[in-house]
């Protein structure tokens, strides 16, 4: 065979290889002896933007539906808290015991700390107007710790 029929038979596998997807080799088949010269020359062709064709996109069929995992709910974060103490009268502290008898009579355990968070909450949620009569009968303490009376 002469170089020209080599080269064409050379152009025409890249063409056909760019085209088709790759060939399954079978045992039979022989691969063509070619020249070095010949791959390079091909091997070293530039490749235009006219000669790369993108393949056409073909409508994907419908995949089944899988089935969806149930999302976890958000970790709510617990908020800091802060230890504190604080002086109180007695009769008042007295008043703190009988409203947690009386939230058990009702059927809702309390801890002391819960019905002063709840104090709080009643507190914030009264208008300017009824938060001062509120704070006007408490009566101001001496604050810090009473002295040891032996």
């Amino acid at each position: 065979m002469s170089t020209t029929a080599q080269k064409t038979i050379v152009q025409a596998a890249v063409k056909s290889r760019a085209v088709k997807a790759p060939l399954v080799k079978s045992p039979a088949a022989k691969k063509p002896t070619l020249k070095k010269t010949a791959v390079k020359k091909v091997a070293t062709k530039p490749v235009t933007k006219t000669a790369v064709k993108k393949a056409p996109v073909k409508a994907a069929a419908p995949k089944p539906v899988k089935a969806v995992k149930v999302a976890k709910p958000a970790k709510v974060k617990k908020p800091k808290l802060v230890r504190d103490s604080f002086t109180i009268p007695k009769d008042e502290y007295v008043v703190i015991d009988s409203l947690k008898l009386r939230a058990g009579k009702l059927g809702q355990s309390v801890k002391k700390s819960e019905l002063l968070r709840a104090g709080i909450k009643a507190l914030a949620a009264m208008s300017d107007i009824q938060f001062k009569a509120a704070l006007s009968n408490v009566p101001t303490i001496k604050t810090g710790r009473p002295k040891n009376s032996k």
